[in-house]
């Protein structure tokens, strides 16, 4: 017998199959594109009937995956895997995941900057743990300073400590002014990690970063090897207001420390430069009179990322014979090395340094796993010829 459908069940029947279709597109889609990304717009946390969906399988089935109980067959088992995998979870950490009912509150604390900034790619390290770690209930913030003024830290740190995170992810530029902030997270018993530079005596969770002093100390074995003795070799810093930078400072350590283990003082002469972080014209004025006095300079340093700004003065001045290092992969340094003005770049992996912090406390704070306190990331070392290949290469 035949069942006859009023005109308002037909049309409810319709939208059902549209939505069921639009679903199955969406899902496909997103499976196929960023669906880390959609989740984290919607701000949406992972279910298992989310993973359902996606896997093509009943929601039993994923439970009986993830908890490793029950008949699934390879199929189904491989479906749903794969999905967990797209997202970067273990069965094992999603499971935990889906019991937790904390929600973790993280603030990264790194220096404001401009577009192409070196800060940047910390930045994107840390915006792609928000998307991977949201489904573990971790919320990430984002806090800045002003790097060139030890005031601005202070501020912002104080006012940190008086929201009481639950993890807190550093950049530790001022020496003394971050372990007097460090001490406070500790007296509160709030984690901390070190990104980008390391300060030993602060009980850090964990650190993702070069090793500056042996950064410093390979920089100086580029930049002086083959130089003739009586060589000038100019050494730029950027001003600042109070402290100087830890990181540059370690570097500039291993970079003395070069010289001296290789009984090297009494052959070059260093030239410090203090350039000015807002007035190029004045730093062009400053290179014209530190070139007009001295006649034998053939090489230049910079411990900051902003080797560029010391590319494009000598280049402006026609002492590109100059040889010249710096650090990091920001495009105008690129650029100037494609050149052949700067002649070698050191690179640190920002984007994983932020990334892998993050992973690093979720691991420790959430699955109480065990982490290995210090990482040093690779030393990289880029001239013109190998830097296509490098910024080409994507990791699979």
């Amino acid at each position: 017998m035949f069942r006859v459908r009023t005109r308002k069940q037909n049309i409810f029947c319709l939208f059902k199959i549209i939505r069921i279709f639009v679903r199955n597109i969406f899902c496909v889609r997103t499976r196929n594109t960023d669906f880390k990304k959609v989740m984290l717009e919607t701000n949406h946390k992972i279910r298992i009937k989310d993973i359902a969906v996606l896997a093509g399988v009943s929601e039993g089935t994923v439970d009986r995956v993830l908890h490793n109980r029950g008949d699934v067959s390879v199929k189904s088992k491989e479906a749903v895997t794969k999905v967990l995998e797209e997202m970067n979870y273990s069965p094992n950490l999603f499971a935990r995941s889906l019991a937790s009912k904390k929600h973790y509150r993280f603030v990264c604390l790194f220096p404001s900057h401009k577009k192409g900034n070196y800060w940047e790619e910390i930045e994107k390290g840390f915006d792609t743990a928000a998307i991977d770690f949201l489904h573990h209930n971790v919320q990430i913030e984002k806090q800045y300073f002003d790097q060139y003024d030890t005031q601005s830290f202070i501020r912002v740190s104080e006012d940190l400590l008086s929201n009481a995170p639950d993890a807190v992810f550093l950049a530790p530029i001022f020496r003394d002014e971050t372990l007097a902030f460090t001490r406070e997270l500790t007296k509160q018993s709030i984690p901390f990690s070190l990104i980008d530079s390391l300060i030993e005596e602060a009980d850090f969770v964990t650190y993702y970063g070069q090793n500056s002093f042996a950064s410093g100390y390979i920089a100086a074995k580029l930049l002086l090897s083959y130089m003739p003795e009586a060589t000038q070799i100019i050494v730029a810093r950027t001003h600042r207001k109070g402290s100087l930078s830890n990181q540059t400072n370690a570097r500039y350590n291993g970079f003395i420390h070069y010289i001296q283990t290789n009984n090297l003082k009494d052959q070059f002469e260093l030239i410090e430069v203090a350039f000015n972080n807002e007035n190029e014209n004045a730093n062009r004025k400053i290179l014209q009179d530190v070139f007009s006095t001295h006649s034998n300079i053939k090489a230049a340093i910079a411990f900051n990322s902003k080797v560029y700004r010391l590319a494009m003065h000598i280049k402006a001045l026609n002492h590109t014979n100059v040889r010249l290092i710096g650090y990091d992969l920001l495009e105008q340094n690129v650029t100037y090395l494609q050149e052949g003005v700067i002649n070698y770049l050191i690179a640190q992996r920002p984007d994983k340094q932020a990334y892998y912090s993050v992973r690093d406390m979720c691991r420790e704070l959430i699955f109480r796993q065990e982490i290995k306190k210090i990482n040093y990331v690779p030393i990289d070392i880029l001239l013109k010829e190998n830097i296509e290949d490098y910024l080409r290469f994507t990791e699979q």
